[in-house]
């Protein structure tokens, strides 16, 4: 009979599972661990790839090599297919993303004792918001990294359809997934059809925790490298703004990899020769210069999980660049404040994709890392009033629900 292995390849985090009779089995794809951070590391050395923790705890312990994350974000767009030199070999994201999935697979057939060439990944609502043409193209991109990892045929199935599966409760009335992730927000409306969810509408945005952390890092982090100063101009008088720029990139997860060239560095070095405050800016160069990019990333998201409520605090520190600050849960929502109302009007959209009102909403359950931020709940609960929030599997329901479909699959 043919297995097909469910997939969750997400921006943050990924799982597989596999439906059996009773019910579904993760796979643990790392040592008591129902999810594999989607993150990879190339050792200088040029030894073995390394996933998941190992990946972060390379790192993390300063081993010399290339660190990346986020790789989902970047289907799609032409990043994917450029051919960048990563610890001593050219190779495309297309390629990283290839070896990650063969890994992935390779795990879980050690982890089952099966072979397993068929497989049901999840995806986005949209992995671009507002464009069907780079939508069908991050799709095909994506299929094209599974066939290439050793998968024979590879479908697709939304991810917040998934989660309804794996989340829903029989009774009246109308439910709502709300999944954010790491790169999306996806939202499913679904009414209870026969103890199954029935699909009404489905909408999603370009938006997830890593637009959180990249709007925290330059609200928050990269005022303290020179974001927000001046600059003296090489000939005659008067100032120049910093440029924006490098900064936006050093927030972008995918992006940080390659700001690590010559060109790069000449011109921060350059920006620091000329700058109003030439201390910031000197953090800003020795994270380039140290390729600590990473490092300030993960510092950020550290503290904006710490920060995650009114009264909270966060603290934002990099030792290795006399970075320490903190952010307070105030400040946190004033940097989240614009995604407030993406969330909220992309909610309310797919409400009204299936010709329902706000009020006909009687269940919201959130899914997905990101879903733990408390805007999210605070705008679900003010768009949705008569409605319960209640919160899902977090990490794990859409998994669990690419295998419910799959061994509907097997079944058919």
């Amino acid at each position: 009979m043919m297995q097909w292995l469910a997939i969750d390849f997400g921006t943050s985090n990924s799982a597989a599972a596999l439906p059996y009779p009773g019910g579904v089995y993760r796979i643990p794809l790392e040592p008591g661990a129902d999810t594999l951070p989607t993150a990879v590391f190339f050792p200088t050395d040029r030894g073995t790839m390394r996933i998941g923790r190992s990946a972060a705890e390379a790192l993390i312990t300063g081993e010399e090599g290339r660190y990346m994350r986020a790789l989902k974000s970047v289907l799609g767009l032409p990043l994917l297919h450029e051919s960048r030199l990563i610890a001593g070999r050219r190779r495309t994201l297309a390629e990283v993303i290839t070896a990650y999935l063969v890994e992935l697979r390779s795990r879980a057939e050690a982890a089952t004792g099966l072979t397993l060439r068929h497989a049901l990944s999840g995806r986005p609502v949209h992995f671009h918001t507002a464009d069907p043409e780079k939508d069908a193209l991050a799709e095909a991109d994506l299929r094209a990294c599974y066939l290439a990892a050793g998968f024979e045929e590879v479908r697709f199935l939304a991810e917040p359809e998934a989660a309804a599966l794996a989340s829903h409760r029989a009774g009246p009335g109308l439910g709502l997934i709300v999944d954010i992730g790491g790169g999306t927000s996806d939202f499913s409306l679904f009414r209870s059809a026969g103890g199954q969810p029935e699909i009404l509408a489905s909408h999603g945005i370009r938006l997830g925790g890593t637009d959180f952390d990249s709007s925290v890092s330059l609200a928050h982090a990269m005022p303290h490298l020179g974001l927000g100063g001046q600059l003296r101009r090489e000939m005659g008088p008067g100032l120049l703004p910093v440029p924006r720029a490098p900064y936006v990139d050093l927030a972008t997860w995918a992006k940080i990899p390659f700001l690590y060239t010559p060109e790069t560095r000449r011109m921060v070095a350059g920006m620091q020769r000329l700058a109003e405050d030439p201390e910031a800016m000197g953090r800003l160069r020795a994270v380039i210069e140290r390729e600590l990019g990473h490092a300030l990333a993960l510092a950020v998201e550290r503290a904006k999980i710490e920060a995650n409520g009114a009264a909270a605090r966060g603290r934002l520190a990099l030792d290795e660049i006399g970075l320490a600050a903190e952010i307070s849960g105030e400040g946190l929502e004033a940097a989240l404040s614009a995604h407030r109302d993406e969330l909220r009007l992309a909610a309310a959209q797919t409400v009204a994709l299936a010709g329902a009102e706000p009020a006909q909403v009687t269940e919201v359950i959130l899914v997905g890392g990101s879903s733990l931020m408390g805007m999210v709940r605070t705008e679900m609960q003010a768009l949705f009033p008569r409605a319960g929030l209640r919160s899902a599997e977090a990490f794990t329901a859409v998994v669990d629900g690419l295998a419910i479909a799959a061994r509907d699959t097997v079944a058919a």
